[in-house]
């Protein structure tokens, strides 16, 4: 009944075949698993269960718990090989993620490059193919896959790589437990789960948690709220579970401060609030069948409903006009234009709306989805074989409302509403998005000890545009790719498999950046848009080799990778601070990189793992962009050449750690995290130094004072290192003085921290 528990769980968008194959293929210092599908030969047989030609990592809840982790991003950050964090709103839900180079962040205007799945269900926003990771619960989270490349059959988005996870039911997690810590920051955290099953039929599993803290920054609270719950039934052939997902938060990251303020006070921040509130509901239905020992079918539907909400105070580009005396102006290209309130009428010039703007913004989406799967498996010439075809489709509804009202700083840097909104600042759409994908995948094997893959997927996207206010965002996109994909992989010896495999996925330009196209009219994100020309797909195409062992006690894999964009996406920065620019198609960009990992065990009463990534990030075509704060800048722009770096990404990334039980109840363990320099954001031409590189550790401790209860103790950033994270350039002096005259804006790492905590069970 296990066995085919877990295949049933993975059962969908091809997760059966690929995803599951990853758990032998995937170093880990836990016992490797063996998952089979319903009345068939186990996949892992297939080439002892290693026929992918990549480099999957996988994790599970226990590992989360070991590591402390404060969630999915937080332990990626910490634990597995090529993720690395930009902390740009400072927020510790709020991370930008990046997975080779490519990027899974919840901020609207970066070049979204990663597919993330909750139970099948792809939880990429439909706005801006944004991910939010304060609305996965992490307390349900079973297993987590990470699956590199542009593997075509996980669908869109997935131009770097893709995320699977895997949730809990009460089929593999029966009994209750319940977690709190509290510590530094005012942090409190507390989770609760339980779960059981009848007679292996009927099982159910609840879980619920919550997280509140001031935060280490000032005026930087947060708070998010996560439920989730299943009820499923299973036979010998079948198995049928309803799901529902929900989450609140409020989230304030009050972002990257002036690098002179931050000299002072590192805790301080530039101008507040910067607020983010999302709430969320999610309810799938997911079903099994197996029709023989031979052939499968599996599907589900889903309904997903997000509402994000911001507030923004930032500072203001409008003041006083010089020429017309008493009203309030714009400087556009060093010409004063007079602003209007929605009446059409100009705005009188008064103190209360000088020096700052409220922007804010409401997103509401709604989507409904289904796919529908098949695996078959059969014998070609004598050997184990597989194929499977599905169909996916999804469609949403988006409503997108924004406005700026005019307000001043107070002294702590607050943006005080002034009661005038800008006329032209009103911004009204709704967007529908539809998507669907055939695909297919055979694994072939071709020799006792060669197997093969082939796979392909063909998109369809159309997105249409209405304007609410008008007509002039009005519009209608079509766009469809096929992608293949192909993998070879070669056992050496009985534990050590050589790979080699090629694949493409494509992009479709998302509703928020063909409304934001335009240079000559760019926008303040995610607050204004204008009618634009159309922009082409990104498509991304992988090549990947390498070498992977998994023994009893060692684990290990080498591996290299070259991704390229063709026509990729990008925010170019017009005004880096407020967010201004727009997006368009600045040709390649290539990722380049190796990766080196080992984990294992000596004896029972230690574990360790590391991994190692070099990376070479670069722009492949040569372009200029605007990057008007940037001291080099000529006429408000910069020359981006062929080979300069992506800024933001470090080249070199080290994590290393181990847990010993050094008593039989004391466990104790530790990691490091060493991450090289980077270039700031708006100095794509690399004109200038970099964020400087750093290395912190974490600390961690768990004592089992009976069977029932554990305590624990976590402290991060041990040596209470100062670091930054990420960069950009803005200007600081008019809101701060003359003196503050260095135009870089850092987003500070978080100092020394510790916390204590209880675990119970029953």
């Amino acid at each position: 009944m296990r066995a085919r528990h877990v295949q049933s769980r993975l059962g969908l968008g091809a997760l059966a075949v690929f995803v599951s194959q990853a758990l032998v293929a995937q170093p880990s210092s836990e016992p490797i698993e063996q998952i089979e599908v319903v009345g068939t030969t186990p996949l892992g047989a297939l080439a002892d269960a290693d026929s992918i030609a990549a480099n999957v990592q996988r994790a599970t809840s226990e590992q989360l718990r070991e590591r402390g982790a404060l969630d999915l991003a937080d332990f990626m950050r910490r634990s597995l090989g090529s993720v690395f964090v930009n902390e740009a709103q400072n927020n510790p839900l709020q991370p930008d993620l990046q997975y080779r180079g490519f990027v899974g962040s919840p901020l609207l205007g970066l070049p979204q490059g990663i597919a993330v799945y909750q139970d099948a269900v792809r939880i990429n926003e439909p706005f801006g193919d944004t991910v939010n990771w304060a609305l996965i619960p992490e307390s349900a989270i079973d297993t987590v896959y990470v699956m590199p490349g542009s593997n075509p059959l996980f669908g869109l988005n997935a131009l770097g790589g893709a995320i699977a996870i895997e949730t809990k039911d009460g089929f593999t997690h029966p009994g209750t437990r319940a977690e709190a810590y509290t510590g530094s920051f005012s942090r409190l955290g507390m989770e609760a789960e339980t779960g059981g099953s009848v007679n292996d039929r009927l099982a159910w599993f609840v879980t619920a948690s919550r997280f509140d803290e001031d935060g280490w920054r000032d005026y930087s609270p947060s708070e998010a709220t996560q439920f989730f719950g299943n009820i499923g039934w299973q036979s010998s052939r079948s198995k049928i579970e309803l799901g529902l997902t929900y989450a609140d938060t409020d989230l304030i990251g009050n972002g990257a401060a002036p690098v002179q303020l931050l000299a002072v006070d590192r805790s301080a921040i530039f101008t507040r609030p910067d607020q983010t509130q999302n709430e969320l509901m999610l309810l799938s239905l997911k079903g099994e069948h197996a029709i023989s020992d031979r052939l499968t079918l599996s599907g589900n539907v889903f309904r997903r409903s997000s509402d994000i909400a911001t507030y923004n105070g930032d500072d203001s580009d409008f003041e006083e006009c010089e020429d017309v005396a008493g009203f309030m102006c714009e400087e556009e290209d060093g010409e004063e234009e007079l602003i209007f309130d929605p009446d059409g009428s100009p705005i009188p010039a008064s103190d209360a709306i000088e020096g700052a703007t409220v922007n804010r913004t409401d997103t509401q989406q709604d989507a409904i989805g289904a796919s529908l799967q098949a695996v078959w498996s059969t014998a070609i010439a004598g050997r184990e074989s597989q194929l499977v075809v599905g169909a996916v489709y999804d469609e949403s509804d988006i409503a997108f409302h924004a406005s700026t009202e005019l307000g001043a700083l107070d002294s702590t840097r607050l943006a005080v509403p002034g009661g005038v909104f800008v006329g032209d600042s009103f911004t009204a759409m709704n967007a529908d998005t539809q998507n669907l994908g055939l695909y297919f995948a055979a694994i072939v094997q071709l020799a006792e000890r060669l197997s093969l893959t082939v796979a392909g997927r063909y998109n369809s996207t159309e997105i249409t545009l209405v304007d609410r206010l008008g007509t002039a965002l009005d519009g209608h996109h079509e766009f469809d790719r096929f992608n293949p994909a192909i993998g070879i992989t070669y056992a050496l010896t009985d534990t050590v498999t050589a790979y080699a495999g090629y694949s493409e996925s494509n992009r479709a330009p998302s509703p928020v950046e063909l409304t934001c196209a335009d240079e000559n009219d760019p926008c303040r994100l995610p607050n204004a848009f204008v009618a634009d020309p159309p922009l082409e797909q990104v498509v991304a195409k992988t090549f990947e080799a390498g070498v992977r062992g998994a023994g009893e006690r060692l684990a290990w894999h080498a591996g290299v990778f070259a991704t390229t964009n063709h026509d990729d996406i990008l925010f170019i920065s017009a005004g880096a601070l407020t967010n201004q620019g727009f997006f368009d198609n600045v040709g390649r960009t290539r990722r380049l990189g190796l990766e080196l990992d080992a984990s294992g065990k000596l004896g029972e009463r230690f574990s360790w793992f590391a991994n190692y990534t070099w990376l070479d990030a670069t722009f492949r075509n040569s372009f200029f962009v605007p990057s008007h704060h940037h001291p080099l800048a000529v006429d408000g722009e910069i020359l981006v050449e062929r080979g300069d770096a992506l800024p933001l990404i470090p080249s070199r990334l080290l994590k290393a750690g181990f847990s010993a039980e050094v008593a039989p109840r004391l466990t104790v363990g530790a990691d490091v995290l060493a991450s090289g320099s980077m270039h700031l954001r708006g100095d794509e031409g690399n004109l200038l130094d970099k964020v400087d590189g750093y290395t912190i550790g974490t600390f961690r401790a768990e004592y089992t004072v009976n069977d029932n209860t554990r305590v624990f103790a976590r402290v991060e950033n041990v040596l209470d290192s100062d670091y930054e994270t990420f960069g950009v350039f803005g200007e600081a002096d008019e809101v701060l003085g003359d003196e503050y005259d260095d135009p870089r804006f850092f987003s500070p790492g978080a100092p020394r921290a510790a916390w204590v905590g209880i675990r119970v069970s029953f």
